[in-house]
This record gives structure tokens, sequence and C-alpha cells, in this order.
């Protein structure tokens, strides 16, 4: 039997210590020690984006967060898309871009997103209709492109 993930958005006011924590902790477990990459994941953005969690089992196995046009990039935005190591088998990274993308329309009343995507995922992003918009970047070490859907 599948396990079923609770999906919530909250902005940065109403998250919970215990999900802050856990927000914070999943994001260092990802992109600091599984890529291996020493970065700044703490930059002062957070509080200006709303915040998707996939929980099962009151856990934290799935993450984005999500802004607003101009508070990031000058569209709407998603960003530290994640899904913990352990959950991958579960196919959870299609359902997270779909709500992710839903909570911008709902939340925005916006279509039109841009991200900065690593460049191993493309195809991933491109399923759910970004396209490839820049050449390739380092960012923090790890080659990726700027994606855009319209």
């Amino acid at each position: 039997m599948k396990d079923t993930i609770n999906w919530k958005i909250k902005p940065f006011k109403e998250l919970s210590i215990q999900e802050l924590y856990s927000m914070l902790q999943l994001r260092s477990e990802v992109f600091v020690v599984e890529q291996n990459c020493i970065y700044q994941d703490i930059d002062g953005k957070d509080e200006k984006a709303l915040h998707l969690l996939g929980e099962i089992d009151q856990k934290l196995v799935a993450y984005a967060r999500i802004f607003k046009p101009n508070d990031y990039f000058e569209k709407a935005s998603i960003g530290r898309v994640i899904v913990k190591q352990s959950s991958r088998e579960l196919k959870l990274g299609h359902e997270l871009m779909q709500n992710a993308i839903e909570a911008i329309e709902k939340h925005f009343n916006e279509t039109k997103i841009t991200i900065s995507a690593q460049l191993y995922l493309q195809k991933f992003y491109e399923s759910h209709g970004f396209l490839k918009t820049s050449d390739v970047y380092l960012e923090d070490d790890i080659e990726h492109i700027e994606m855009k859907r319209e």
C-alpha cells in the first residue's frame, strides 16, 4: 500500500518551529551533504516565500518554496525543490511540482514561472512545461539553467 502524503502550504510566519526545523534539516541533508555543496542555504528569502511541505506520517519528505513575481525573479518562481532520498522511490517529485504550480496559480493568480534548475533535471522540468531559456551557468559549483513556463 502506498504511503499517503499530506500537502500543506504556509507563509514563513505560520510555520511551526518543528516544520521550520524539518525544512532546514531536509535542505541541508540533500543540498549540502548529499550534493557535497558548501553554500549558504539560509539566504534571507524564506521570509518572502510560501512553503510547500509534503509529509508522510508527520515527517517531511518533500518540499519547495514558492515566490510571487519580483521576490526572486521577475516572474513567479519555485525553488529548493526537494524529495528526501529515502522517499524518492515514491516518485513524489512530479506531485510536488504540480502542487507548486497550482499554488502559484491559486495564491498569486500567475501562470508564468521562472526557475533556476540543476542541469541534470532539465527533462524532469520539461515534463512540467518548462523550457530552457539560458546557457548553462554555475550556481554554487553546480551546473544550472534558467527555465520558464509560459
